[in-house]
Formats: structure tokens, sequence, C-alpha cells
């Protein structure tokens, strides 16, 4: 938005030249990331002090850690403050006209509204367990697969009339399409390496990564902020492979797909970032808010739709090692309990408790400890992940 305005201010008169620098991208994610900051600083104590008002206070689960029933009645649904921070920013600081910023944006607060109707039922019906798993799959499905559809094309095409041409297309040849090399999967760490998904290919992993990596980051987010800061890494991560997958010099440079508009996303990605660092303000131990599912869910969405935008769900994968992992120790864990059930008649445990984070907890360490040390792997997996921009 602010750059349509100073590209119209600088057509007046030439003496407000100074305008350009609204043109520079990395200008714009700076103010991005700080304005999305200072909205959620600023905005938190009054976000937080309404939920309390509303008694949108966080339910424990009967089987949870006893050293968590403490954290009963901490206000809950404090990821509306990370949207909206996000949401606003990007507008204010992107550049609208781009195709990549609305579909995230669109993704983002899809998965948002599922996480919120999730919450709400939490805290209004006083159901601990919110929406019931197979209506939350199904609506993130939905959203999960409009959006792939959608990347499919977007990737292929330049604007969104290209967009929408390439959609119609596809229908009027009978669902035929020629779809370029940059829409493979891409493995890191080897030279133009890229394996081709067709139509089908392509839907189905874009539809996995984006709804893996929203379930994956709820899963995560157990303690006071143990998933907010991997998002921030993560996200920041994702923000230099759109910068360099958007730069046609530097995309050629380090033998990556060029995808023309993707570098927008840097803007997008600062604005989680300072959201996210607004938030942690208000989540560190011990927390003053909860982001719920509406948070969790929505940032997840995020981080699988910019990584199939820049082409990285692998590194996407390595980078988000941590949600990956608590995720597949919940499929172990549930996987492993009905197989024992059904053999032996008893349902036996891998961990002590699922996800693995609450493993940890009941081999003894403190909360702190386990969200610490998640980070520190974090980001070292994010370093990982970045040298696979050089190390091919």
């Amino acid at each position: 938005m602010l750059i349509n305005l100073a590209q119209w201010l600088q057509t007046l008169s030439p003496e407000l030249g100074f305008f350009r620098v609204f043109q520079y991208l990395t200008f714009r994610a700076v103010m991005a990331a700080l304005t999305a900051l200072l909205i959620g600083l600023v905005a938190g104590p009054v976000v937080i002090r309404r939920l309390t008002e509303l008694k949108i206070g966080q339910p424990i689960r009967d089987y949870a850690m006893q050293t968590h029933l403490a954290k009963s009645g901490t206000p809950t649904m404090g990821g509306v403050l990370i949207l909206i921070a996000i949401a606003v920013a990007t507008l204010l600081w992107a550049d609208l006209s781009n195709r990549f910023v609305w579909i995230v944006l669109i993704v983002t607060l899809g998965f948002g509204a599922i996480g919120w109707v999730d919450d709400w039922r939490k805290v209004v019906n006083k159901d601990p367990e919110g929406m019931r798993s197979r209506e939350k799959y199904f609506w993130q499905s939905v959203v999960g697969l409009v959006a792939a559809v959608y990347l499919l094309f977007a990737i292929s095409g330049s604007s969104n009339l290209r967009v929408f041409e390439l959609f119609l297309g596809w229908i009027t040849s009978g669902f035929q399409v020629e779809l370029p090399p940059t829409v493979g999967l891409m493995v890191p760490f080897f030279k133009e390496v890229a394996y081709p998904l067709g139509v089908l290919g392509f839907v189905l992993m874009t539809y996995l990564v984006i709804v893996g990596s929203s379930n994956a980051v709820n899963l995560t987010d157990g303690l006071d902020g143990l998933a907010i800061m991997p998002v921030v890494m993560v996200g920041s991560a994702l923000g230099v492979f759109a910068y360099v997958t958007g730069n046609v010099v530097f995309a050629r440079y380090l033998l990556i797909p060029h995808i023309p508009g993707a570098g927008e996303l840097l803007v997008f990605c600062a604005a989680m970032a300072g959201a996210g660092l607004a938030f942690l303000w208000f989540n560190t131990h011990p927390a003053q808010v909860f982001m719920g599912d509406v948070g969790a869910l929505a940032l997840g969405g995020a981080l699988g739709t910019v990584a199939v935008i820049v082409r990285q769900e692998i590194v996407l994968a390595i980078m988000g090692g941590i949600f990956v992992v608590e995720a597949l120790s919940v499929m172990l864990q549930v996987m492993f309990f009905k197989y024992t059930k059904k053999r032996f008649g008893e349902g036996r445990r891998v961990l002590k408790m699922a996800p693995l984070h609450h493993h940890f907890e009941k081999s003894g360490w403190k909360e702190t400890q386990v969200v610490v040390r998640f980070w520190i792997i974090t980001m070292l997996l994010c370093l990982v992940g970045l040298t696979t921009l050089k190390l091919r």
C-alpha cells in the first residue's frame, strides 16, 4: 500500500525523490518487521486484558502434566494478536499487486479462522478437545487444496491475470498442462536436481506440506515460548530463500529456480518475525497469554505455503526439524498404542508422554530447559538449511 503511495508522490514532484527508498525490498522488509513488532508490543497488554475480561482462559486436559495445572485460566487465543500484526504490516509495506502475497495471507488467515473456531469451542463450550479432528481436517483440506491448485499456476505465471489464463487453459484442454521445471521437487545439496511431479503430484505434495506444517506447529505449541521462536527463526530463513529466489541474479548464481515475484514474500516473513518476537514478549515463561490454535495453525500454514512458493519443501523439513519430530512423536505414540492394544489387549507407549516435549518433561527436564534447548536445535537446523544455498 505504502509503495503505491510513494510512487504517486514521486510523480507529483521530482523533489520527493527520497520516496524511492520505498522501492527497495530490504527497506520495506525491515519496516514491516518493526511495524509488526510495534503493533504487537503496544496492543499486547490491551488484547491480554480483554481476553482476561472475557474469561477466555486456557482449559487444561485431565491427562496433562501436573505442573501445567497452574496454567489453567491463562488467556488463550493470543494468536489473534500475531495475525493482526502480520496482516497490517504486510498490507502496509508489501506490493499488493503481487500474487504470492495474497495467497499467503489468505492461507494464513484461513487456517487462523479454523483455529479460532477450535479455540472458541474450547473456551466457550468448556470442551478441552475443541473442534473434532474430522471437521478440523476437512476445513484444513479445503484451504490446503485451494492453495495447492492456485500455486500450481501461480509459480508458472507472472501475474494474477496470467494465473487465471493458465487455469482456464488447463480446464479447456481437458486438464492437460505442461509444467515448467520450477514446479518439480527441488533436492538440496545437489546442482539442478529436481524430480518432475506432474499436476497431481504437485497438488498432493503442496497439500501435505501446508496442512502438515500447520498441524506440526500446533502440536509443538505446548510449552511457554516453545513454538513461536522456532517459527520466527524458520520464517526468517525462508525470507532469505524468498529474497534470492525472486532475484534473477542471485538465483542464477546460486543455481536455484528463479520465481518472479517470490522476493516480495520477504516482507511477509519479516512481518511474521516481528509479530512473533512481540508475542514472545508476553508468551515467555511464565506465559501471560497463549497463542492457541488460532495462532499455531495459521503460522504453520504460512511456513508451508512460503516453502512451496520458493521451492524449498525439503529444506523446510530440515529447518523445521523440531516441528517434524514433534508430529512424528505423536503419530508413533498413537500407532504403537493401538497396535499393542490390538495384539496384547493392553496399549503400550514408546514415549512417557507425547508430544516429545512432554516426554522430556516427564524425564526430569524443566520446562525452560526443554524450550531453550529446542530453540538451540532449531537455530542449528536453520543454519544447515541456509547452507543449502551454496553447498551444491
